[in-house]
């Protein structure tokens, strides 16, 4: 978790509001967001990235164990009758706004295999022995509509996945023309895991920067940003 209020802080210094411009509680909340969110989006890439590094497995180890940390806070597990009252769509049920990405499907005790829709049509129309049962289910997920198989359509046991982060929210009144933090409204922080805290302030002023078409302050986060991206990769 990092504190919204320490972010903004952070961001509104190194902006210097007095000599660069000002950042606006409503601009700050639009570049917050958006920097979260591609920070979040940056780890699958990375997951599928350090997955596919060769050689040294201790190196491999430390990556992936710090991207799965970074990673679990946004993993939930929705149960049958959540997934039962989720929009059904054909035989199938579309999938929530709140679901990033699908990790895993159970239907009972197992697992089921998420194929991709040719081989998960294949598996349901060919012979006896590629087709589904209760003990070998299927999956598939087209058009956001989530498809589980047993030898016919169902409703899954449970459905694990990577919620989308959380909108983060920096709440403030006006004191004297000037915008002050108020904790006690509706705040919400960064559900980012507390590292990403300096490349959330880079990430910000590089978006504000390009807003108030201030090259000087676009660089600067653009330059921290690459800087902190170099030494997390050595």
């Amino acid at each position: 978790m990092v504190s919204i209020d320490t972010v903004y802080q952070r961001v509104l210094a190194l902006a210097n509001k007095e000599q660069r411009g000002y950042i606006t509680p409503q601009e700050f909340n639009l570049f917050a967001n958006q920097a979260q969110t591609e920070i979040f989006e940056q780890y699958f890439y990375d997951v599928d990235k350090a997955r596919r590094i060769q050689g040294n497995d201790t190196v491999y180890a430390d990556i992936d164990d710090m991207l799965e940390e970074k990673l679990q806070v946004f993993e939930n597990t929705d149960k049958a009758a959540i997934i039962s009252a989720w929009t059904a769509s054909g035989s199938g049920r579309i999938l929530p706004d709140y679901a990033y990405r699908i990790h895993l499907i159970y239907k009972g005790s197992y697992c089921c295999e998420i194929l991709n829709t040719k081989d998960f049509e294949a598996a349901i129309n060919n012979g006896p022995l590629l087709k589904p049962s209760t003990q070998r289910p299927i999956a598939n997920i087209r058009n956001n509509v989530m498809l589980v198989n047993t030898g016919s359509y169902t409703t899954p046991s449970s459905v694990t996945y990577f919620k989308k982060p959380t909108t983060v929210n920096w709440t403030y009144v006006v004191i004297n023309k000037k915008a002050m933090y108020n904790p006690n409204a509706s705040t919400v922080d960064f559900e980012l895991h507390s590292s990403e805290e300096s490349e959330l302030v880079y990430k910000i002023l590089k978006f504000a920067g390009v807003s108030m078409k201030r090259e000087d302050i676009m660089k600067a986060g653009a330059g921290m940003e690459i800087a902190q991206i170099q030494q997390e990769k050595q």
